[in-house]
């Protein structure tokens, strides 16, 4: 069941457009981030699901209904929604339990029925045992658990998020990834979520739309979106990749210094003319003698020019054999390559995701 639909959301301000022609449909329960750079037309796409923004041109539906459009808008606080912002927004003269119980004190609910619902839902985020502290005694992620406690204790329709976790250090943030889609597991609430942080995303989503330039070039999920992006944009903006440029010549996709076999390729059929291809850097692997003949994957003679060890990784950069190119390899701790070495780059036609 359909619960949230935008079609065609447009936003203007003045003669700029921030939103353009936004469409997208969440269903019941679904997770969904809204991930781009800045500027890039996600926090007002948000705004305006939450009724803080009125569209210029396009309409907000929920469970089939009407609630945003040039013409009327619900009032936010009729929408049935809760939103997280950066900075949580929680009352510093309250104590934990009095900030998630605010909302529900609004609803004029029973006082039993409000300090049963408060005890349950800090025990679902583990802050029970916080539950008489002041903001000012927290710790930010401490703080982002009441301000979470507080937005699914009223059991909104839809919980929307903008960057959450931006003012927290990258170890918290990481925790918290887990924390939000772990309670979304529980509560099953549908979720817009706003992030540039492209582990956010991956880590909490059902889909992921991409934004870029106040359009959604992308919605798929993070598997999907990582291995076969549509566009440059998507590719470079999800993770690391390396983009190869070719032409097809007969039964050949040339590129620089080598060429590759069409038939070789997921979708030969969708190949003419000059192509574009992202291939990520751990779907190419390296190798000091040439590797044994396969029908699924070729061999190009190379050479390492640059190395970097991660610890959990070696990041190379290899250039093939009189080609300009330069090609990103991500490798194991027990491959070790030196720079200047030769080698054999082996890779997976099939794994080269098709852009435009």
């Amino acid at each position: 069941m359909t619960r949230l639909t935008l079609r065609d959301l447009t936003c203007r301000f003045g003669t700029f457009t921030a939103v353009d022609g936004v469409n997208l449909a969440l269903e019941q329960g679904e997770f969904v981030s809204l991930l781009g750079p800045s500027g890039c037309g996600k926090t007002t796409t948000l705004r305006m699901i939450a009724g803080l923004l009125d569209p210029t041109e396009g309409t907000i539906e929920m469970d089939g209904q009407l609630i945003s459009s040039p013409a009327s808008a619900l009032p936010p606080e009729k929408r049935n929604m809760s939103m997280i912002f950066q900075s949580y927004a929680i009352w510093p003269n309250m104590t934990v339990a009095q900030n998630v119980g605010f909302g529900l004190e609004v609803r004029r609910l029973p006082r039993r029925e409000i300090d049963a619902k408060v005890r349950q839902i800090l025990d679902v985020v583990r802050m029970a045992h916080l539950r008489d502290r002041y903001p000012a005694e927290l710790s930010g992620g401490q703080q982002q658990r009441v301000a979470l406690a507080r937005a699914i204790v009223v059991q909104p329709a839809v919980l929307l998020l903008d960057e959450p976790l931006s003012n927290l250090d990258a170890n918290l943030r990481e925790e918290m990834r887990y924390e939000i889609r772990r309670l979304h597991d529980e509560f099953h609430i549908t979720t817009v979520y706003v992030t540039h942080d492209q582990a956010e995303a991956m880590v909490t989503s059902d889909r992921i739309a991409v934004m870029n330039q106040g359009r959604i070039e992308q919605v798929d999920e993070p598997r999907a979106l990582y291995a076969r992006p549509r566009t440059r944009f998507v590719a470079g903006f999800i993770g690391r990749t390396n983009f190869l440029d070719g032409e097809v010549r007969g039964e050949e996709v040339v590129f620089d210094h080598f060429s590759i076999k069409l038939s070789r390729f997921a979708d030969p059929a969708t190949l003419c003319g000059r192509v574009s291809f992202s291939l990520r850097p751990q779907s190419i692997h390296l190798h000091r003698q040439p590797a044994a003949a396969s029908g699924d994957t070729c061999v190009i003679a190379g050479h390492v020019v640059q190395r970097a060890y991660l610890g959990e990784h070696w990041d190379y950069a290899v250039r093939p054999r009189e080609s300009a190119l330069q090609l990103r390899v991500t490798a194991r701790p027990h491959e070790v390559f030196a720079v200047d070495e030769p080698v054999w780059l082996e890779l997976d036609p099939r794994q080269m995701a098709h852009i435009v």
